[in-house]
């Protein structure tokens, strides 16, 4: 329901003129819903039309009062320089749990995206390297936003940008000639790779050629040298088959996996365009590109040996993804320490003369803090995901049977998954993006504060109800919402309105946490109509206007939660 907009345009029409968009963006939600559900301030009309903030206030009410009609505005009134509006809450309940009800699962969703293909790279592990805890960020934020995308009707494409390029496997391919057991690995790969990854590094603090050893190693993987591939082969498959049982267990996948080595080929066409535009400058026996307008570092494009780098292969994956899919949006999800890399890449892109830069995006974010320690793959101090979301599942599975309504469920092992994993979702994506993530499980399942169970929790409650409903036969299809505008109930109705607006703001913002915030008081609103508006217990005309009002809070915060890539549960 577009309250906004019915608003704004009896304030145009109020101002003899007829169209209402011009008004809309200057309406707000006024602190206390005593005050009214929208306001309008008066201040900027106060130049135009050389009268002060409350006069013109007083002549729009006025004006509007004497040519409304009360459909949906209730009352207007005049508050100093503020003209509020009171809605008519029987009509806007009436129309939005209505919409909940009939759309159900595309509640809230829209075709503005219709035509447009969004990607969203994310996730993208280094192959040979354990999946830490690190990894989630990126691949929790990024399945997110590919969700909210595809929700408002754009065509997306997952993206796992693999890191199965690059010196690091020089490393490994020398560290796995001097240490590696074959059978060993194949055992457990990634434990193994790690060990003497780690070892490498340890050696070559004290014999440095081991890193000119490495180089020549990568160089060899470059030209194609057979035994060196068939190393690097072999890597990357036991590493993704590590890989694909994390993103089992959270649920995600990808349309590609297109990694840093699936550009090999394409970026000699990248050093030919740059040099036929004159971009490319010898620097150390390197080639760069110079940026002296933008106050950046030069971008290096080849190293001194010939060989490629990161941004090499970036700009490749641009061109070509441009080509294959032609993107409306090309969206990075990697660590906001990367800003100077992508800024670098589109402005390359940008100096290529592609028309794919516009639509590159970087969207980062901050790190994953633990009170006690720090993450580095290269040192080997790793929290690996699995270990992670194997613990909060036993916490969770621990929890339940410590409640008092454990006997209620009936499959204790997918509901602590579900919850477990869900919990530590939620907690890496319930804040700003580029805030630093700090890893307390006490905060992560706290079943009472802004938690993924909390509002799971209300989830179930709300569904709980439904079944008791189901049960005795009830049948609230015909009930009467003018029965449930109560205080409680009615901000209920206007959260529920707001639900598309909100996913709007996250895709515009690159920002899931504004799903997140939504849903935990979506979930918070529900509890206290829950706990101060009997439902069972009241006149059954009443009673069914709020099972309504139930079911519709029910479909809301499942849609929500699924767009943050959290699975609900019946009972718990």
């Amino acid at each position: 329901m577009n309250e906004k907009m019915t608003v704004a345009s009896l304030i145009a029409n109020a101002l003899g003129e007829t169209d209402g968009n011009n008004y809309v963006k200057f309406l707000e939600t006024p602190p206390d819903r005593k005050m009214g559900d929208l306001a309008f301030p008066c201040f900027q009309l106060a130049k135009t039309l050389r009268k002060a903030p409350p006069m013109i206030a007083k002549d729009l009410c006025e004006k509007i009062e004497a040519a409304r009609t009360p459909d949906l505005v209730d009352n207007v009134q005049v508050a100093g320089g503020y003209l509020n509006f009171f809605l008519n809450r029987k009509a806007v309940t009436e129309a939005v749990i209505g919409a909940v009800l009939t759309q159900r699962d595309d509640y809230g969703k829209s075709d503005e995206g219709a035509g447009k293909k969004v990607l969203v790279e994310f996730s993208s592990p280094n192959i040979a390297k354990p999946f830490h805890i690190g990894h989630l960020v990126s691949t929790a934020l990024g399945s997110s936003l590919e969700r909210i995308y595809k929700f408002l009707g754009y065509d997306t494409v997952k993206i796992n940008h693999l890191g199965d390029w690059g010196t690091q496997f020089g490393k490994l391919i020398s560290a796995y000639k001097r240490w590696g057991n074959e059978e060993a690995v194949r055992q457990d790969p990634i434990d193994e790779l790690l060990k003497i990854y780690v070892q490498f590094h340890k050696e070559a603090e004290t014999q440095p050629e081991l890193e000119d050893e490495a180089r020549a190693y990568f160089k060899a993987l470059e030209d194609g040298n057979e035994e060196v591939t068939r190393l690097w082969k072999f890597f990357v498959e036991a590493s993704l088959t590590e890989f694909n049982r994390m993103y089992d267990m959270l649920g995600i996948s990808f349309d590609s996996y297109a990694g840093e080595s699936f550009y090999s080929d394409k970026m000699p066409e990248v050093v030919d365009i740059m040099r036929a535009k004159n971009i490319l400058e010898e620097s150390d026996g390197a080639q760069v590109v110079r940026f002296e307008d933008d106050n950046m570092p030069p971008c290096i494009i080849l190293k001194s040996d010939g060989s490629t780098i990161y941004a090499t292969r970036d700009i490749a994956a641009a061109v070509y993804r441009k080509r294959h899919y032609d993107f409306f949006k090309n969206i990075y999800v990697v660590g906001t320490p990367q800003a100077l890399h992508f800024k670098q890449v589109f402005s390359c892109l940008d100096k290529m003369g592609m028309d794919c830069a516009e639509g590159c995006v970087h969207v980062g974010f901050g790190y994953v803090r633990f009170p006690d320690r720090v993450l580095s793959t290269r040192h080997g101090d790793v929290v690996l995901l699995e270990d992670v979301l194997t613990e909060a599942v036993e916490k969770t599975r621990e929890i339940i049977l410590q409640s008092a309504t454990s006997k209620h469920v009936e499959d204790l092992d997918y509901v602590s998954e579900k919850i477990g994993v869900g919990a530590v979702l939620y907690a890496f994506l319930k804040n700003g993006r580029e805030r630093d993530i700090i890893f307390t499980w006490k905060d992560m399942l706290d079943f009472e504060g802004e938690s993924g169970p909390y509002v799971q929790y209300a989830y179930a409650r709300g569904k709980s109800v439904l079944r008791k409903t189901a049960e005795m036969g009830i049948d609230y299809s015909g009930a009467d919402l003018g029965l449930a505008t109560s205080d409680e109930e009615y901000a209920l109705v206007m959260l529920l309105n707001r639900f598309q607006s909100v996913v709007r703001e996250a895709s515009e913002k690159y920002e899931p946490c504004v799903v997140t915030r939504y849903v935990t008081e979506l979930a918070q609103q529900f509890n206290k109509f829950y706990n101060n508006c009997s439902i069972m217990k009241a006149e059954d005309s009443v009673r069914d206007a709020r099972l309504k009002l139930t079911e519709a809070a029910c479909i809301c915060i499942r849609s929500a939660l699924n767009l943050i890539g959290v699975e609900v549960v019946e009972k718990m």
